[in-house]
């Protein structure tokens, strides 16, 4: 980031905080994907094969072997749905969701913003940026393409209590 840019910040956020009455341009928010979001299934974390687990494999290949001891798979946990079809998701899934979408936008910062999912109903978010990850311009476009952007994800998800 140039120094132009970090001065620039520095001047927004001491302005702002003595009260000055310098505020950002109104600037159009970027146009959001029409498509639903993609929700997450539960990641599959890849499992190790162990020696047992190996030398169970060779018996079962055997066709006089002895049936080898095996654990059943357990079923995946049931998608929990309200009443209308929306999905029911932890706030932090709800974050990562808005996180997933704003990532999509052009000059997103790739480390230093925060999401904050807050509500019940009619839940919302909230986005907080680490100082100098982007410009004071780039994080009022992107303030404003939140409501938007929750708005419609409002329609898929439902925040779980």
């Amino acid at each position: 980031m140039s120094d132009e840019v970090k001065d620039a910040g520095l001047v927004a956020m001491i302005s702002s905080i003595l009260g000055g009455n310098k505020r950002a341009d109104h600037v159009a928010p970027p146009p959001l994907a029409e498509v639903p979001p993609i929700v997450p299934a539960d990641p599959v974390e890849p499992v190790e094969r162990s020696r047992s687990d190996a030398a169970a494999a060779k018996a079962e290949r055997a066709p006089d072997a002895a049936p080898a001891a095996t654990r059943p798979a357990e079923p995946p946990e049931p998608i929990a749905t309200t009443r209308d079809g929306k999905r029911l998701l932890p706030a932090e899934a709800i974050a990562d969701l808005v996180l997933g979408e704003l990532r999509k936008l052009e000059n997103f910062p790739s480390s230093g913003v925060s999401v904050t999912v807050y509500g019940y109903r009619h839940w919302n978010a909230m986005l907080t940026f680490a100082p100098f990850s982007t410009s004071f311009q780039n994080a009022t476009r992107f303030r404003q393409a939140v409501p938007d952007l929750v708005f419609k994800l409002r329609r898929f998800v439902e925040l779980e209590i």
